[in-house]
């Protein structure tokens, strides 16, 4: 019993023993060299285990949405494990699952009821929602039901799910299979059938060689296209980010959403939103669909759901996709899907918590507030380094694009990006943000003050500065 206390303890404290026994989405190797290992947090703040402070302007990772030891949560998450930690789901949900359930169908309406626009289908009198864990459980599910709504409703040809290139759904089979970066798909395929891919709406590196106001939306319109190819019978549905991540914040045209509704209707294909990150108030409103004014067949939703406190997601369907899984058990199996901690009380409890703070402090307002200041504060950049070629987003998920000459967009060249200078700098001025080759993100809290962003602002700007007279 003593050599396992101490072997605890030893790995509490010693960050070197246990480097080669976890992995982290890093490579190992590069990782190892300068690990970095978190040790607390509060607000928009990390510390790690050396008392280094870390400015958050990614939210953990787009995840931490109503703060960092956001006390309504952690006490509200207490309450419910002295209750119920833990509800058998192969036999039933629990009273806060429900509760959840009801909050999302209420504010799924109430927010998509200003994106109903004469002519289109409009929004339901209910939403119903199914539990997960994580946001590729939730698309992978989102995947599963578009399939097996069509097989229950006369159609089982219909099958195929259409996504975009640059997109990332998650790391399960069926969501890696319908994302579309190949850094992540190589290494892992040949992955599943019946995904096929098109081309995002990059407006500012048009894959058309066209330009916005004069491109007919030939990324949107090609879709049409793709199904009428594939053939209409064939296809189960679109599966889109509102704004693409992982491609460089990739902020569609406003024509572009409505098309792809429209398109969805035309074929009797579902249209799903993935709103892992654009979800629970990250774009100023509480789903981007309403930000966009488009009403999606299905939602996916997690990270912000519940803070970061505990992993909860939820797909999101309007109700009646939801009643065709109702009938007799003879003739209707239900919705095939399922997981051991789906629904979990506190899990549950702690998404109650987090959309009552959005609620009460009106934290979609204040993600507009500051996502302006963002913006404005990223034009100052943009004004100040040429280095800056676009500047896209909406809310507080907002990125810049580097290019080494803005006229042609011509690229940096080298390893590694001019994006990863950048962002590891700033990680050692000790600023928290998302950035790749070519591009950086934030996503604050939506919480963060403007004083907050300000300063976040200014430790970009030393480091961008710094990057430059290398």
């Amino acid at each position: 019993m003593t050599a396992i206390v101490d072997l605890i303890a030893e790995a509490q404290t010693t960050e070197q023993r246990f480097l080669r026994q976890i992995f982290v989405r890093d490579q190992m190797t590069e990782w190892s060299k300068d690990p970095l290992l978190m040790a607390r947090a509060d607000g928009v703040w990390y510390w790690d285990v050396h008392g280094r402070r870390y400015l958050d302007a990614l939210s953990g990772i787009y995840t931490v949405s109503v703060g960092h030891n956001n006390r309504r949560v952690i006490e509200a998450i207490h309450r419910q494990l002295d209750r119920l930690h833990f509800s058998p789901p192969m036999h039933g949900s629990n009273p806060v699952a429900v509760q959840l359930a009801n909050l999302l169908s209420d504010l799924t309406t109430a927010s998509l009821r200003s994106a109903q626009s004469p002519g289109r289908r409009g929004v339901e009198a209910h939403w119903t929602s199914k539990f997960e864990c994580a946001g590729s459980e939730v698309t992978e599910a989102a995947i599963k039901l578009a399939r097996q709504y069509h097989r229950l409703t006369g159609n089982p040809g219909k099958y195929k799910i259409i996504s975009r290139y640059l997109s990332w759904h998650g790391s399960t089979l069926g969501s890696l299979s319908a994302s579309g970066l190949k850094s992540r798909r190589a290494v892992n395929e040949p992955l599943a059938a019946g995904f096929i891919h098109v081309f995002p709406p990059t407006c500012y590196r048009c894959p058309f060689g066209k330009r916005y106001d004069d491109c007919g939306l030939t990324c949107a319109t090609l879709i049409g296209d793709v199904i009428e190819m594939e053939d209409p019978q064939t296809v189960a549905a679109v599966l889109v980010e509102p704004i693409g991540h992982t491609g460089g914040i990739i902020d569609p045209p406003p024509e572009y959403l409505p098309l792809l509704r429209d398109i969805c209707d035309r074929y009797h294909v579902l249209l799903i939103f993935d709103e892992i990150i654009t979800g629970m108030g990250r774009t100023g409103r509480l789903f981007a669909a309403e930000t966009f004014g488009v009403v999606p067949d299905v939602i996916c939703t997690g990270k912000g759901l519940s803070g970061g406190y505990i992993p909860l997601s939820a797909m999101i369907c309007r109700g009646s996709l939801a009643e065709v899984f109702w009938g007799p058990a003879d003739s209707n199996p239900g919705f095939v899907e399922g997981h051991t901690f789906e629904g979990s009380p506190l899990a549950c409890a702690a998404g109650i918590a987090v959309i009552q703070e959005i609620l009460e402090q009106d934290l979609c307002a204040n993600a507009r507030r500051q996502g302006e200041r963002l913006r404005a504060g990223f034009e100052r950049l943009a004004q100040k380094y040429n280095v800056i070629g676009d500047i896209r987003g909406r809310g507080l998920l907002q990125g810049v694009e580097f290019v080494r000459d803005r006229p042609s967009k011509a690229r940096f060249g080298g390893e590694p990006g001019i994006g990863v200078r950048i962002g590891r700098r700033a990680l050692a001025n000790g600023l928290l943000c998302r950035f790749d080759p070519h591009w950086l993100a934030f996503g604050p809290a939506l919480c963060v003050t403007a004083e907050q962003i300000d300063e976040m602002l200014a430790v970009l700007d030393r480091s961008i500065d710094e990057v430059l007279h290398e």
